[in-house]
């Protein structure tokens, strides 16, 4: 049972912030349940639980509904990720780098360089930097060696569009897409340098202002929803003002 209400939970968070649910559509046991294969007692489960991650909310009739989101929670949340993040740069700092760790982290934003070395961005190039962005905030979180610190950034990560990536496919729908991923990579090399020359406050100040493209990046999505929804389904959970 555990197994599968952990499964559960997985999918079920992953259909919402996909985009699969409308604001305000009833959560109802038995399709989601059927859609998923499983009984609906780990459904139940995984609404509760999903209700306090904020990602739905019960409904007064009885059971869960979707709800929507504004643009100053999701906002709010990237730059949490950044003071959480900007922490975590920190403390990796000032504990210094092994000889392995600074391999691991150069060898993950080689494979940065590598996915942006053609003039032109293309799908499997993109795909590529996508894995190499989520191993390189693995890896700082990793070595910051702190419980407390790794699951306030996973809680915070459960809302949309707060993760690492979770505003890098507006990339892709832009002709200037390279450009603002040169810039996000050159950000990661400015934070790896700080960290290994064990300045602290630099560290954290550069993982700060890393966010700000991802803000930037929801802004635009924002303000071109008809557009952007295609790339980003999730968008739908998004109140319009």
């Amino acid at each position: 049972m555990q197994s599968q209400q952990s499964r559960v939970l997985v999918q079920l968070r992953d259909l919402i912030l996909k985009g699969a649910f409308a604001p305000g559509e009833r959560l109802a046991e038995i399709p989601i349940a059927e859609r998923l294969d499983a009984s609906r007692t780990p459904v139940r489960l995984a609404f509760a639980t999903l209700e306090q991650e904020g990602l739905v909310q019960s409904s007064p009739s009885g059971g869960y509904v979707m709800r929507a989101f504004t643009r100053k929670e999701i906002d709010d949340a990237i730059a949490v990720r950044g003071v959480l993040e900007g922490m975590a740069a920190r403390l990796v700092a000032e504990n210094g780098l092994t000889r392995q760790m600074q391999e691991d982290m150069n060898d993950c934003l080689r494979l940065g360089d590598e996915a942006l070395a053609a003039p032109e961005l293309t799908i499997d190039a993109y795909a590529d930097y996508v894995e190499m962005n989520n191993r390189f905030h693995d890896l700082l979180l990793k070595f910051a060696d702190n419980a407390a610190l790794t699951r306030a950034i996973e809680l915070n990560n459960r809302l949309p569009f707060a993760a690492a990536s979770a505003t890098l496919p507006m990339h892709s729908s832009t002709g200037d897409g390279r450009q603002w991923l040169l810039i996000t990579h050159n950000q990661h090399r400015s934070i790896l340098h700080a960290i290994e020359r064990r300045e602290g406050t630099r560290a954290q100040a550069l993982a700060m202002e890393h966010v700000e493209v991802a803000r930037m990046n929801l802004r635009h999505a924002y303000e071109t929803a008809d557009e952007s929804r295609g790339l980003m389904p999730a968008l739908r959970l998004l109140s319009r003002p």
